[in-house]
């Protein structure tokens, strides 16, 4: 292909590219590298979106990486950066110039930054400290002092601060000035304290930019009391604040009420993904490791293996105490042959049974629907639903029994059976969660298995028990 057919071929898809992703864009790229047409190249990868450039970034060889992000602009090398997991981030911070390093880290997000700076190894954050500002190192040391799976672990401390007495020309005139207010991509609101950093109310942007220009801030704010966090509130309560009063940022306060930091939606919205991660591969019976997802284009074997074999082999050992009844009932299991069509059915139905109601208390837990105030509650309703429940599957294993085979009172056994496992099932559904919340479990780790295993066991011991009281060969 020719230079002027490479040119030609490029511009007719950089303004396609910000809806593409970098991965349909690399042979175009390796052309414009070979050509050396830097100047077409460099049109074309910023047009793409940061996050399509940092998800394809695997794609890339290791001298296109350290081209490409060199031909980025700053801004757009700043949000790759940002978006690129710790491998990646390591290896630019491995091999860009010092100088080139210290205005990335200088430049990123407060949040971005200091996680970063959690998942390296502290020799590496010596040497990179001495290539930043000193208040963006204090900055970074500050945000690591705070516990993991807090609002502070979370928050930046970017954020715009006014006081009440200002107009609100004078405010927005402010907000624009602010150095910290230029680093945000988005700014939603900003917050009014005094002289000790005390927060005292909130103001939107928009209510701010549409209100008389000579109005006085303290009369347009809102009480930042009634919503607000603590540096200590843990990541659950932070998704359930900004889920119930919809909100696109937080302030986060110490224990004095001084503003310290905020967090914002999109924070949140990492949080909500990760937890509804967790929660899956915990119901699926896998290694959680914190809501990190399985990825198949970087998934290894080993992977897959650490993070389900360990369950595979406890619900194992759960299930050699289901072979251990079947053993202990080998007797009546001989003498009517017929018991042995119903077990899976029993068994499944009470698992299943089992598990509906313990994916409700679970979630009601992370959504704050459910708690401790409201058991009696939760508990009587789920009773109830059980009663109900357990009888019409208990009708339906007898009809099912009957027309399976022609003894009456095995169908009797099986449907009493049913209604009663059904019962247990949402028993031991709804006491696990509250039992592993009390004991500072996860319900979704401890929960699930063992509500399965309790069905099955006690299930089946239930099952062999009625067998012996109402068939008479039996006795």
């Amino acid at each position: 292909m020719t230079q002027s057919e490479i040119n030609k071929h490029a511009k007719n898809h950089i303004d396609k590219a910000s809806l593409r992703t970098l991965v349909l864009f690399l042979p175009e790229i390796r052309e414009l590298l070979a050509a050396r047409d830097f100047s077409q190249l460099k049109l074309l990868i910023n047009k793409l979106h940061s996050i399509d450039l940092a998800q394809g970034w695997n794609k890339l060889e290791p001298h296109e990486k350290i081209l490409l992000f060199k031909l980025l602009s700053f801004k757009k090398a700043i949000e790759v950066f940002e978006d690129l997991n710790l491998d990646q981030r390591q290896y630019l911070l491995n091999n860009l110039a010092n100088e080139e390093v210290g205005k990335i880290l200088n430049e990123m997000a407060a949040d971005e930054r200091a996680r970063l700076f959690k998942d390296l190894p502290e020799k590496i954050n010596k040497k990179l400290f001495s290539l930043m500002k000193k208040e963006e190192v204090e900055d970074v040391r500050t945000l690591l002092t705070f516990k993991e799976g807090t609002a502070g672990s979370l928050m930046t401390t970017e954020f715009v601060t006014v006081r009440k007495d200002m107009t609100a020309r004078k405010a927005i005139l402010h907000s624009q000035e602010s150095k910290k207010a230029s680093m945000r991509t988005g700014i939603y609101s900003v917050y009014v304290v005094d002289d000790d950093w005390h927060l005292i109310g909130e103001v939107g942007i928009q209510e701010l930019i549409t209100a008389p220009a000579d109005m006085l801030i303290k009369e347009i704010m809102s009480d930042a009391e009634l919503i607000k966090l603590s540096v200590n509130a843990d990541t659950r309560e932070v998704a359930s604040q900004f889920t119930k009063y919809d909100l696109l940022d937080c302030p986060v306060v110490n224990d004095q009420n001084q503003l310290v930091g905020i967090i914002t939606f999109d924070d949140v919205a990492d949080i909500i993904k990760k937890e509804t991660t967790k929660e899956f591969y915990e119901i699926g019976k896998m290694g959680a490791e914190g809501g990190e997802e399985i990825r198949y284009a970087t998934a290894t074997v080993k992977e897959l293996i650490k993070r389900r074999a360990g369950w595979l082999i406890l619900l194992l050992v759960f299930d050699f105490l289901t072979g251990t009844v079947l053993k202990n009932f080998e007797h009546a299991l001989t003498s009517v042959v017929s018991l042995a069509f119903f077990i899976p059915m029993l068994l499944d139905t009470g698992g299943n049974a089992g598990a509906q109601t313990s994916i409700t208390i679970i979630r009601g837990f992370a959504t704050g629907d459910v708690n401790f105030k409201n058991f009696k509650r939760v508990v009587k309703i789920e009773i109830s639903a059980a009663l109900i429940m357990g009888l019409i599957v208990g009708s339906v294993a007898f009809v099912r029994a009957r027309l399976l085979q022609s003894d009456p009172a095995v169908a009797l056994v099986a449907g009493l059976a049913m209604t009663i496992i059904v019962l247990l099932a949402i028993l031991t559904g709804i006491s696990l969660p509250f039992i592993s919340k009390k004991i500072g479990l996860d319900p979704a780790v401890l929960a699930g298995p063992i509500t399965t295993s309790v069905v099955d066991v006690v299930g089946l011991i239930i099952y062999f028990k009625i067998a012996q009281l109402l068939i008479p060969a039996l006795h």
